[in-house]
Formats: C-alpha cells, sequence, structure tokens
C-alpha cells in the first residue's frame, strides 16, 4: 500500500494549501475542520468556510475511505470490480463566492485501489468554472492553465479530458452546460503509476494558478440585488446536477459516508422561478449565448 500511502500524504498537503490560500484571499473566516469516521472504514476531514468577506461558502474535503465492496457508483463502467475490496482518497472541493462577478467553481483529484492480491488502480479527478457573468478573458486563462498542467503528460490530454467535462457537466434536462468547463477525467491507469500520479498532481496544483487570479480581479466589483438574484437562481443548476448527475455524490451516498460532507458542495442561498428566461440583449442572457455553449477558449 505505498501507492496509497503517497497519494493520501500529497492529498492532505493539497487540502491545507487550498484552505490556507483561501483563507488569506478571504481576509474575514477561516476554514474550520471537522474530523469524521465512516462505521464501515474510514473517515476524512472536512474543512468548511462560511460568510466570508469574498466567500459565502467554500468548502474543501479529503476523505479516505475503504471497505469489503465498491460501491455501485464506482463499477458502473467496470463491472470486474464489482464486490472487491477497496480503498478511496480524494480531496474534493466547491467555492460559492458571495461576489456574482466571481464564479462558482469544483474541483476533486482522487485515487481508487482494491485491497486483494493483485490490486487495480485509478485516478479521477479535473476542475470546472461556473460564471454568472463571464468575462472572456478569464474563460481563456482558465483553459490555458489547464492546457499547461495537462500537456506534460500527454499531447492529447487537454483536449480529451476538456471535452470530457463539457459532456460531463451538462444537464440533460435543460439542455445546457452548467458551466464553462475545464478538465474531467476517470478511470486513469496508463500502466505506470509515477507518470498517472503525477498527472494527477498537476491538476490539483493547477487549480490555485487557475482561479486565485479570477477571484483578486473580480471581488472587489460593486453589485446590487440584480445580480444576487440572477446569481442565487443560476445556483439551482448547480445544485439539480449534484443531485441528479454527479458520480462523487452518488459514491458518498452509496458508500454510506458522511452526509454532510458529501452535500457541503451545496450552496447556502438558492432559488428556482418558474420559467424563468433572461432579458433580450441583457448581459445575463449572454452567460446563455456567448459563454455556455462548448468552445475552444484555449485558441481565442
Amino acid at each position: 500500500m505505498n501507492q496509497l500511502a503517497s497519494v493520501k500524504s500529497y492529498l492532505l498537503s493539497l487540502q491545507s494549501s487550498i484552505c490556507n490560500t483561501l483563507s488569506a484571499i478571504d481576509g474575514k473566516e477561516t476554514f474550520i475542520a471537522d474530523e469524521w469516521q465512516r462505521k464501515e472504514g474510514g473517515g476524512g476531514i472536512s474543512c468548511v468556510l462560511a460568510n466570508g468577506q469574498v466567500f459565502e461558502k467554500a468548502g474543501v474535503n479529503f476523505s479516505h475511505v475503504y471497505g469489503a465492496s465498491l460501491p455501485l457508483a464506482a463499477t458502473a463502467h467496470r463491472k470486474e470490480l464489482a464486490g472487491r475490496p477497496f480503498h478511496a482518497v480524494g480531496v474534493s472541493l466547491v467555492i460559492h463566492p458571495d461576489n456574482p462577478y466571481i464564479p462558482t467553481t469544483h474541483a476533486n483529484v482522487r485515487f481508487f485501489i482494491t485491497d486483494d492480491d493483485n490490486p487495480i488502480w485509478w485516478f479521477g479527478g479535473g476542475f470546472d468554472l461556473t460564471p454568472y457573468y463571464g468575462f472572456e478573458e478569464d474563460c481563456i486563462h482558465w483553459h490555458k492553465t489547464a492546457y499547461d498542467a495537462c500537456t506534460p503528460y500527454g499531447k492529447d490530454y487537454y483536449t480529451k479530458f476538456k471535452t470530457w467535462c463539457d459532456e460531463y457537466f451538462y444537464l440533460k434536462h435543460r439542455q445546457e452546460a452548467r458551466g464553462i468547463g475545464g478538465l474531467f477525467f476517470d478511470d486513469l491507469n496508463t500502466g505506470e503509476f509515477e507518470h498517472d500520479f503525477g498527472f494527477m498532481q498537476s491538476v490539483g496544483d493547477a487549480f490555485l494558478d487557475a482561479y486565485t487570479p479570477i477571484v483578486n480581479k473580480r471581488k472587489d466589483i460593486p453589485f446590487g440585488e440584480r445580480e444576487k438574484t440572477f446569481q442565487e437562481y443560476r445556483r439551482g443548476r448547480y445544485v439539480e446536477f449534484n443531485l441528479i448527475y454527479d458520480r462523487g455524490t452518488l459514491f458518498g451516498l452509496q458508500s454510506n459516508g458522511r452526509t454532510e460532507s458529501i452535500l457541503m458542495s451545496l450552496p447556502p442561498v438558492v432559488k428556482w422561478q418558474y420559467d424563468w428566461c433572461p432579458e433580450v440583449g441583457s448581459v445575463e442572457e449572454k452567460l446563455y449565448t456567448e459563454f455556455l455553449p462548448a468552445q475552444d477558449w484555449f485558441s481565442k
């Protein structure tokens, strides 16, 4: 289990780094760490910042769970793993800013390994951005950072995992994307552990480089009730995706994980309005027409 120990050590360090950086940016509130145990095996550390100056709610969760049988969410595409003992470690985060001009973001990196004589392992993860008011330069920066994280590990990685992200974070029942995407990869095992672990670390380390410049650029833009109402309406899409489609949510619930930690990704305030549509020609409409449709941001 030396592989597991190496990944776990990195993930705990990543969680600490992200929490320290976000706390410094917020300047008002800090993360509260909540350690928890899972009766079937394992546990985690949930770090949550609430009602900050910059972040309305931010959660950065580390978990290490293990058990006698992988949940259905982890074996849906790999039937041969059903019933095998496992370890799963990961860091998952969601940040809901107060200012509507700062995008919401999600990121996670994770590692699965079966606990038997012939262990099978794989990595997964990525990060994606969900703006409420779009800025082309932010989208380009986000995807350029994703590209730079991928390129040393595979010439086709960015294109492949960017496309996968666009397809994954798509609300089929709404026929719209959740945001402007980023990276999404799963079931990654090239046969070279150090290569794949290195790529997972590259993605994890790139998150702050991708997100913090956007936060610092947008956090002091004035906003009012109109912008806040639109942000809370769009947050509804985030809730819909997480509760209907998200693999991490399904895995956590099926593995009898800690519900508070699994659902910490949900925003603190959200609104649904019946049959609402943005005003034609408005900046809110531009989110739908110019930013949510999947596109090649990096080459702009």
